[in-house]
């Protein structure tokens, strides 16, 4: 009931605004009511009608216009019950196209706020679900389930007043199997609920694992794991296969069931229609007809009823979607504070002042690490996979706040600052490059949308990718897509560059940056990164020491504690762990 209340809130929050719309919808739902529970009435009538007709026939009497009339009426209200149908359905259709429309941006938009410890913990393809199925579900849900349950609701209560307003111990005959009929629902509903539940969050683990395996396709084939890669799609496959039926079985129950209970009652209205007509509880002339318009009315009480049971399921997933949505609308954003100092670029330096992290509290990654920075200097971070290299880099760009101790640009706290001004003098360069749909120009200039055509070139010229771009039939406006996958790594972190240099950053971060690519390109990327890191201060991050013999300084790290700390020549000297590393590279290579 807590996830219904939640949900409920949550649709009211997107439909509020479209109050006029609803207005309308509600007039011709009441209106189509209206004439659908006065049709029956009308039907008793053409019944009776008849049947006089037939009477009158046998005495001799041929008058059938009251039949007739009756008939014409029964027919004018039916074709504007329909009519009615129709204008409210593509009301209600544009309503929820608008909402969902705002819900998916919304969702988007939470998404660009959200911290980066939220996309290191959730599986791209889990969150595609909440932008897929969850809303697919939802919009859904509100075009059918919703309109239906609304409709059903307004024929509920129609059907009611008329009942009671024709004979009222029929009317108690039709409905004394309501409660029945809800003490079912609810015991199929509650068994439902949870295999709902569980089919949506495993079909978000689902959706994650396809992501994940795709993208890593060449790894799974390079090393022979297809079938590894089937068994475990299979074993996921399987978890959402058995909620799915579970539910649906469940779900499934309560139309059968419904309808038994309606044709019972029907029974049950025509025994105790003819038990009160022969005992005289009811006008002769009026008999048949009564009897019949309270069978039409037993069937159209429980017709809403079996449609709103048939559409459990469907609001079941809108209310499981609404619940997805809202645990990443609750999401915490990155904290930006109030009235902060903006800074307009690094005038003495960058400080990591006893700095301690983890991304849980359980696995420390930094241990009390202070390190340095001052303007224009090149600082290199060494050391084994899982020092806490990477993790240096988020807490610099503030993708992470720090557990203890503070990361300071010209001695102000980061966490003071106004966190897009130090995004826009923070320049990063990720191991793994990143090219979005569109052109060659438009992804360099991602970061300055206002770069002009000059400024294009000659960054891609100093990121020693202008040739390359040029020698393209296209050149700068050469379209980047999944179809036209014509790069390589190199040249896509050459592109990387490229769209960093633009930026002007005051302080540039190259996140192992040559590590996977051929001695030729890394040659080219190594000039580019030169031609970057003069004048800047900068942060480089490799494994390839001989990348960064130039280097100011040299941090190693080990277990996440700073254990040496100076030039190569120093370090080399010193004997130490640096030393051990450089060695054993220079043997390999």
């Amino acid at each position: 009931m807590t996830d219904l209340i939640k949900a409920s809130k949550f649709f009211y929050h997107y439909l509020k605004r479209y109050k006029f719309s609803f207005f309308l919808i509600f007039v011709t739902i009441f209106l189509s009511t209206y004439l659908q529970v006065k049709a029956p009435q009308y039907m008793g009538e053409a019944f009776q009608e008849l049947a006089n007709y037939v009477a009158g026939l046998m005495k001799g009497v041929d008058d059938k216009s009251k039949f007739l009339h009756v008939l014409g009426l029964l027919l004018i209200f039916y074709v504007l019950a329909s009519a009615g149908n129709f204008i409210y359905n593509i009301l209600f259709t544009q309503v929820v196209g608008k909402a969902t429309n705002r819900m998916r941006l919304g969702l988007f938009s939470k998404l660009e706020k959200l911290t980066i410890r939220f996309f290191d913990s959730h599986q791209d393809g889990e969150i595609l679900s909440r932008f897929t199925s969850d809303l697919d579900n939802i919009q859904n849900s509100l075009n059918q389930a919703l309109l239906q349950f609304m409709t059903n609701v307004a024929m509920i209560v129609g059907i009611l007043i008329m009942m009671f307003k024709q004979n009222v111990m029929l009317a108690w005959v039709t409905i004394a199997s309501t409660p029945v009929a809800i003490i079912i629902a609810a015991f199929v509903i509650s068994k439902a609920r949870k295999y709902v539940d569980k089919q949506q969050d495993e079909l978000g683990k689902l959706n994650g694992y396809i992501d994940e395996k795709i993208s890593g396709q060449r790894v799974i084939i390079t090393n022979g794991l297809q079938e590894e890669t089937i068994d475990g799609f299979i074993e996921h496959n399987e978890v959402v296969r058995q909620a799915t039926f579970k539910g649906q079985v469940y779900s499934g129950l309560l139309f059968p069931m419904m309808q038994g209970m309606s044709l019972v009652n029907t029974a049950i209205v025509i025994f105790f229609g003819g038990w009160m007509a022969l005992n005289g509880d009811l006008e002769k002339s009026v008999a048949l007809g009564l009897v019949v318009t309270f069978v039409q009315y037993s069937q159209q009480y429980y017709q809403p009823i079996m449609q709103i049971s048939s559409g459990y399921n469907m609001i079941q997933l809108a209310v499981t979607g609404a619940r997805r949505l809202n645990e990443m609308f609750d999401e915490p954003e990155e904290i930006k504070p109030q009235n902060a100092k903006k800074i307009s670029g690094i005038e003495q330096s960058v400080e990591l002042s006893h700095v301690n992290f983890g991304y849980s509290k359980e696995t420390p990654i930094l241990k009390d690490v202070s390190i340095k920075v001052a303007k224009g200097e090149m600082v290199a971070l060494v050391g084994p996979t899982g020092s806490g290299k990477t993790t240096i880099m988020n807490l610099l760009n503030r993708f992470y706040d720090v557990s203890d101790g503070a990361v300071l640009f010209d001695g102000e706290d980061i966490r003071t600052l106004d966190l897009d001004s130090v995004r826009q003098h923070v320049g990063i360069v990720l191991q793994e490059s990143v090219l979005f749909s569109g052109t060659i120009r438009e992804n360099i200039v991602f970061g300055r949308p206002d770069a002009t055509d000059e400024e294009v070139v000659a960054a891609a010229k100093q990121a020693n990718i202008h040739d390359f771009i040029i020698g393209l039939e296209d050149g700068y406006e050469t379209k980047i897509s999944e179809e036209n996958n014509i790069f390589s790594t190199g040249q896509k972190q050459l592109i990387s560059i490229a769209r960093t240099i633009i930026t002007s950053p005051a302080l540039l971060i190259l996140d192992e940056a040559t590590s996977n690519v051929d001695t030729v390109t890394e040659a080219k990327i190594q000039q580019a990164m030169d031609e970057a890191i003069k004048g800047r201060t900068s942060f480089v991050i490799a494994h390839r020491l001989k990348t960064i013999l130039t280097a100011d300084r040299i941090v190693v790290l080990k277990d996440g504690e700073v254990i040496e700390e100076g030039s190569h020549h120093e370090l080399l000297q010193a004997r130490g762990f640096y030393a051990e590393l450089y060695h054993n590279q220079f043997v390999f290579e």
